[in-house]
């Protein structure tokens, strides 16, 4: 008896709980993603692109084995790529630049298997986005932008795109996270660059394909992922779609490289400790480290060491977010800025405007024998700065171009030659002016990919 009375008392609960929750009509038994899926994939591409490589004989440049292998010929290297893409209206298919940026061939195939050729009307590497046109491509379906600002962390979307070749596929999840821009995140996320997370499944194919909500607009292109073995991990990164519009926005207009607004501004990010100095209950904001005095930022009335917070009320938290939400606007347009200093919050309009561009003219050579001839460099102007990673304030020269012996000792397009042999060089005059001194050994002060580097070597 006291057994039996016990089993009752410890089945108890079981009793108490709720009954479980079971589908109590057809259309909750049929709950399907199917009618977005409908509605979004025909206008999901394939992109199969290829480009070909010239290959450069090793020979050509050495003095003793290119008399030997004058004739020596090594044939061009096609390389293709396989990839998404999104039609986005009026001809227009948006993907990655890293599936078609240096593509010579473009061939897009539709999900009703219709196949054109593709041109490439912008590319940008820096957004990771190019923009193609499809001529005399009818009745194309197109997909609307939704506001990728209008986001939530648990808002259920699909991810529609070609992985490993197998054909259109479909991958569910949520939206897992917000502004990723890689703080903190290491090599783990591409710097400089403002994500949606997702963990639908994304594969290598997905490249430039859609990432839709559940009214099936384009709420951000499929770029990239974190991965140990090469498959999806969970860990999805899309460009939101309010990027994406302003640079299909401007392919449209008939520029071919995405051009971004301005802001003058070099900032980093308020942790807890500078929160505390600046008597913040809260880590919040970018504080600005150094403003130029052509910045549309100054023009309105910020100094350095005002903290912005905030564009058109959204905030900001990390110098790629600032870049972000200014890109997400039309050049030329005025936003809301909120800031803080000393004396409280404030709003200002902040105008935005391209970045002082350099002159091609500025453009020369370095013609001195030596380690350095066959050089070819450029004054490095703000814009430059900028897409090299450079701060505002930096000093020095960028190389466009390295053949010859500049080729031979290591120098690439895109590095900065800040200073050789410990003499500043902002001109390729100046330059050519400390190589003339013909010293033996060579200190050159660079930097490459965001790196400062020092090279010794002798010449």
């Amino acid at each position: 008896m006291i057994r039996t009375l016990a089993l009752c008392i410890a089945l108890l609960p079981l009793a108490a709980a709720a009954p479980a929750q079971v589908p109590t009509s057809t259309a909750q038994m049929q709950l399907s993603f199917a009618p977005v899926v409908e509605q979004a994939a025909p206008a999901v591409v394939n992109i199969y692109a290829s480009r070909v490589i010239e290959r450069r004989n090793p020979f050509a440049d050495d003095p003793f084995f290119s008399q030997f292998f004058r004739d020596f010929e090594i044939p061009p290297q096609q390389q293709n790529s396989l990839g998404s893409g999104v039609i986005v209206g009026d001809g227009l298919v948006v993907s990655n630049y890293h599936v078609v940026g240096n593509a010579t061939d473009i061939q897009i195939v539709l999900a009703d298997r219709r196949e054109y050729a593709g041109t490439l009307v912008l590319a940008d590497e820096a957004a990771d986005l190019a923009v193609i046109r499809l001529e005399d491509a009818p009745d194309l379906p197109a997909l609307d932008f939704a506001d990728s600002d209008a986001l939530a962390v648990g808002d259920l979307v699909l991810a529609i795109g070609n992985p490993f070749g197998v054909g259109q596929t479909v991958s569910s999840g949520i939206i897992s996270g917000l502004a990723r821009t890689g703080q903190g995140g290491g090599a783990l996320l591409q710097g400089g660059r403002y994500f949606i997370q997702t963990d639908a499944p994304i594969n290598p194919g997905n490249s430039g394909g859609a990432l839709v909500d559940m009214n099936g607009d384009l709420v951000g292109i499929n770029t990239q992922i974190v991965t140990r073995s090469g498959g999806s991990n969970g860990i999805g990164f899309a460009i939101p779609a309010n990027l994406v519009k302003q640079v299909v926005a401007q392919a449209a207009e008939g520029k071919d490289r995405f051009e971004r607004p301005w802001s003058g501004v070099e900032v980093q990010v308020v942790d807890a400790s500078l929160a505390g100095a600046l008597g913040l209950d809260l880590p919040m904001g970018v504080l600005i480290r150094s403003i130029s005095k052509d910045s549309p930022f100054a023009a309105a009335g910020l100094k350095t060491g005002d903290v912005i917070v905030a564009i058109e009320d959204l905030p900001v938290n990390a110098a790629a977010e600032l870049d972000f939400r200014l890109a997400t606007y039309p050049m030329g347009e005025k936003v809301s800025v909120r800031y803080l200093n000393a004396d409280g919050y404030h709003t200002a309009r902040v105008t935005l405007v391209a970045a002082p561009r350099g002159t091609l003219a500025a453009l020369a050579t370095i013609s001195v024998p030596g380690p350095f001839q066959g050089l070819t460099l450029s004054p490095l102007s703000p814009d430059i700065a900028r897409n090299l990673g450079q701060p505002m304030d930096a000093i020095g020269v960028v190389v466009v171009n390295a053949e010859g012996p500049a080729q031979r000792t290591g120098f690439q397009r895109g590095d900065v030659i800040h200073a050789v042999n410990q003499i500043s060089v902002t001109s390729a005059d100046e330059l050519q002016a400390v190589v003339e001194s013909g010293s033996r050994w060579w200190r050159v002060d660079f930097s490459r990919g965001g790196r400062r580097i020092t090279a010794r070597f002798n010449g």
